[in-house]
């Protein structure tokens, strides 16, 4: 109903009501356009209440045809009948099931029967690389670690050795392995302890003091002594020899006297096995002013001289001389090849010297030696050769890989981590028997089968580390 007031007077005012047969709404209609704008938006139109009917009808076919192009909801779509079961599988699952793992690699099936066969191959290869694996044999040439290293641990009751026992030189006499260890305690000195085992694995004695102190002509701090291990000086690192036989026990070791210096000095053979120290006064065999190490003799005149093995890098050095005395301040000429190339791409591409004693066996001299690896930086590792008999200058053959390697807790915690520096060797019931400084902290020791090791070293083959377990000897 609408209200429609007019005024034909200025006083009066007459009210008419007026009743219209159907009421206007003010509605607005929204419909969409087909065409569209420069933007490629479609337009939108609006009706009015009082649109022309022309325009009315105009824009009623347009919203028609537009209705008709759009689908219906209700309409279905027609589906492959081939598509039907991909449907079904890619439904998904209810609620609180889930899809194991089964059901999904059932889901997943190969589409071609070349695809089968390719992962059928694929698994067969994995099972024969896993049997391969196993069927895999321990190399002869590998070294056993005592399971029980390491062997002479430091003994806090006594202050000289308190810090660090390591790098023994050994001496097998009347069927025992004598040991003479560095030692290191709470004054900063580097003495020599001394053990016995009967075994070589168990030790039976061990005396609570040094057995050998170096005097130094020169009392002065030496940089050199404290890099070599971590004393301020002292002797280092010995070696034992008895040669032919003869009534004396010699010793080389590290003399940290007016620098890193050769030492050499000797006992007779009864005094060291009833324990009386009476060593000869040391003579240093290497020239002052130098920095040298790892000199050995060899347990055997060659041509009827003694033979000094004081340098193998950039080749094998020995002296031979008619005797050991070193009258007359002589000294041994030595050269060190210092740091390898950067091209060599070998293990032992930075060699840093002779280990133990030679041995001698029925194809060479069995020479061990320190060396290391640019690409495996800051770790000592322990390598193999054979030498010629009668000219030890001589190659025969060389280990192709390491034999001794610092992969155990107490050769990677110490004093020096990654080290193991091998200073004594032995032969006992067929063994060889490999004593050597852990992480400078500790003795420990290695073995094998000597024939064993002696042929694979020959054949070159690669080697490998492994353990193996010993039964206790009672006491």
């Amino acid at each position: 109903m609408f209200k429609i007031s007019t005024a034909h007077d200025k006083n009066k005012k007459i009210k008419k009501k007026v009743t219209l047969k159907k009421p206007l709404k003010k509605t607005v209609k929204t419909i969409r356009n087909s065409s569209k704008n420069n933007f490629g938006i479609k337009k939108k139109t609006t009706l009015k209440p009082n649109s022309k009917p022309a325009v009315k009808k105009k824009l009623k076919k347009s919203v028609k045809k537009v209705k008709s192009k759009l689908v219906k909801p209700s309409s279905k779509r027609k589906i492959d009948p081939k598509r039907k079961n991909s449907f079904k599988n890619k439904r998904p699952a209810l609620i609180g099931k889930r899809t194991s793992t089964k059901d999904k690699a059932k889901s997943k099936k190969p589409k071609t029967r070349k695809a089968e066969l390719k992962k059928t191959k694929t698994r067969k290869s994995v099972k024969s690389k896993t049997t391969r694996k196993v069927i895999k044999k321990k190399s002869p040439l590998s070294l056993d670690k005592h399971p029980e290293n390491p062997i002479i641990p430091p003994n806090p009751e006594n202050e000289w050795e308190a810090w660090q026992t390591f790098n023994p030189g050994v001496i097998l006499l009347d069927n025992k392995v004598h040991f003479l260890y560095r030692a290191i305690g709470s004054d900063g000195l580097s003495r020599l302890g001394y053990a016995v085992s009967s075994d070589g694995f168990i030790i039976d004695e061990r005396l609570p003091e040094p057995v050998y102190e170096h005097n130094p002509h020169q009392h002065q701090f030496n940089i050199y002594s404290y890099f070599s291990g971590g004393s301020w000086g002292g002797c280092e690192d010995p070696r034992l020899v008895r040669v032919d036989n003869e009534d004396v026990v010699y010793m080389t070791y590290t003399a940290c006297d007016g620098g890193l210096r050769v030492g050499l000095t000797s006992i007779k053979v009864n005094d060291f096995l009833t324990k009386r120290w009476n060593w000869k006064i040391p003579k240093l065999i290497s020239p002052p002013g130098e920095v040298h190490k790892n000199w050995v003799v060899f347990p055997e005149k060659i041509k009827g001289k003694y033979a000094i093995l004081h340098s193998i890098n950039p080749r094998i050095s020995i002296d031979y001389v008619d005797d050991l005395e070193f009258a007359d301040n002589r000294y041994i000429q030595s050269r060190h090849g210092g740091r390898p190339a950067k091209t060599s791409k070998c293990w032992d591409n930075w060699i840093r010297g002779v280990g133990p004693t030679p041995l001698k066996t029925e194809y060479g001299w069995l020479v061990l030696y320190h060396a290391m690896d640019d690409r495996d930086p800051g770790k000592y590792k322990v390598g193999a050769m054979l030498l010629d008999l009668d000219d030890p200058t001589k190659i025969l053959h060389r280990s192709p890989e390491p034999i001794l390697e610092p992969c155990e807790d107490y050769e990677n915690n110490g004093c020096k981590w990654g080290v193991v520096y091998a200073s004594g060797v032995i032969v006992k019931d067929g063994k060889l028997l490999v004593y050597y400084g852990g992480a400078d902290s500790c003795v420990c020791v290695a073995y094998t089968d000597l024939k064993e090791f002696i042929e694979t070293l020959r054949k070159g083959t690669k080697p490998k580390l492994r353990k193996k377990k010993l039964k206790k000897r009672k006491r």
